[in-house]
């Protein structure tokens, strides 16, 4: 009798980037990865780039469509100017995602960054020590995690 085997089902992470101000999402995108294959070793990390942060949702929604990822990670950074414009993007791409995750009952962790300036843009995403790719990466690994769990009660 042979002894079985069960190997554990790595995660799926799909991550909607921003490309508009990709001095700083780029960072995100990378650090975000390295960090979910430090704490998910095995997981499947797509990537999907898009024009600007105002794009992210819609992407976002036809990543949340094909139904095959544990958590959408959204990385843009949004620079307030001297208008209304990056604030109205702002509200908008969270809204929108937090219903997208809701509609379709898929974490969506936002890190769609509303930042004053280029120092905390820096700070925020090129450091380590508040770096928020990181952070989402956290994030989306706990809750990735903390929904397998719920689901393998509910069956």
């Amino acid at each position: 009798m042979r002894p079985s085997i069960t190997t554990k089902a790595s995660l799926s992470f799909a991550i909607v980037a921003s490309q508009y101000n990709n001095t700083y999402v780029q960072p995100l995108v990378e650090f975000a990865t390295a960090e979910i294959n430090e704490l998910e070793p095995g997981a499947h990390v797509s990537l999907v780039r898009v024009p600007g942060s105002f794009e992210i949702p819609l992407a976002v929604k036809l990543v949340a469509m094909q139904r095959k990822f544990d958590v959408i990670l959204a990385l843009g950074v949004v620079l307030q100017g001297e208008t209304a414009h990056a604030e109205l993007i702002a509200r908008s791409v969270t809204g929108a995602l937090m219903n997208l995750a809701l509609e379709f009952s898929v974490p969506v962790i936002h890190e769609v960054l509303f930042l004053q300036n280029e120092e905390q843009a820096k700070a925020r995403c090129l450091g380590t020590k508040l770096n928020r790719g990181i952070e989402a990466a956290r994030a989306a690994v706990a809750i990735a995690r903390t929904v397998k769990e719920l689901s393998s009660r509910a069956n």
